[in-house]
């Protein structure tokens, strides 16, 4: 799927895990609703970290570059090394590594562990550089172009700024979900492993599906890529995503919205 899809999918996906909170007695604060929501926004782009051409590898310029050179060249060394009998020849790692349940397990359990030990400043990386994400995602087209990109990171820097003194405040939900001592913060790992989870959902949906659950293997493939029967499958950018999912996601979104905010 394309970066406006991935986006809305994740931000639905932590609105619907807020709904289930409410309904499970453990209600979110509406800092965290919405702190979650954009990080898992954010989160939705990050698995293309392993392509040049998406809309993360622009997010933060030379850098997201140079790193999605790393992650990309990293991946098809990965998928070389490990791929089964029944796995094809490929000539670049994406839809591999950074398309996997375990690598969204880690880069959830990084920025958890990042929370709570470097606190303050770590908390405001994480929330700055998935509300660079967010944006660009939600925002697709009037965040591209090079001149835009001090813009969007001001706005990311502010945002993370406010929202992190925000939450800060008792009651507002730094603790939640983690309550002992010196686990502030914990939670915030879960919007982006959710993000991460989703955006491999939404690809395995495509035509070319997606290995979500390497290095489980399914028969000869230990790179099987998941998706629906091939009839069920679309193109990315297609009108199905444009006008039937995005749609979907946004109604998705507002009822679980309003649900984990016990106005419905």
């Amino acid at each position: 799927m394309m970066g406006p899809a991935h986006s809305l999918s994740g931000a639905a996906a932590w609105l619907g895990v807020g709904a289930a909170a409410a309904a499970a007695d453990r209600p979110m604060p509406w800092p965290v609703l919405l702190v979650g929501a954009l990080i898992c926004a954010g989160a939705a782009l990050a698995p293309d970290l392993d392509h040049k051409a998406a809309t993360i590898s622009r997010s933060f310029g030379p850098v997201s570059r140079w790193l999605c050179e790393i992650v990309d060249k990293l991946s098809y060394a990965v998928y070389k090394a490990t791929k089964g009998p029944g796995d094809p020849r490929r000539s670049g790692g994406h839809r591999t590594l950074t398309h996997t349940w375990l690598w969204a397990v880690l880069i959830g359990a990084i920025c958890s562990v990042t929370a709570i030990t470097v606190e303050r400043w770590g908390v405001l990386a994480i929330l700055f550089v998935h509300m660079v994400l967010a944006i660009e995602g939600l925002l697709w087209r009037a965040a591209r172009g090079s001149s835009s990109d001090v813009l969007v990171w001001l706005l990311a820097a502010t945002s993370a700024w406010i929202l992190a003194d925000i939450l800060d405040q008792p009651g507002n939900g730094a603790d939640w979900l983690f309550t002992a001592p010196g686990q502030e913060y914990l939670w915030l790992g879960l919007p982006v492993v959710l993000g991460a989870l989703v955006h491999d959902l939404g690809d395995a949906l495509t035509v070319s599906g997606c290995p979500v659950l390497w290095p489980i293997p399914v028969g000869r493939k230990r790179w099987y890529p998941v998706g629906p029967p091939k009839g069920m499958r679309f193109r990315a950018g297609s009108w199905v995503e444009l006008k039937v999912l995005m749609p979907v996601f946004m109604v998705l979104g507002g009822v679980g919205a309003a649900a984990a905010l016990n106005v419905i």
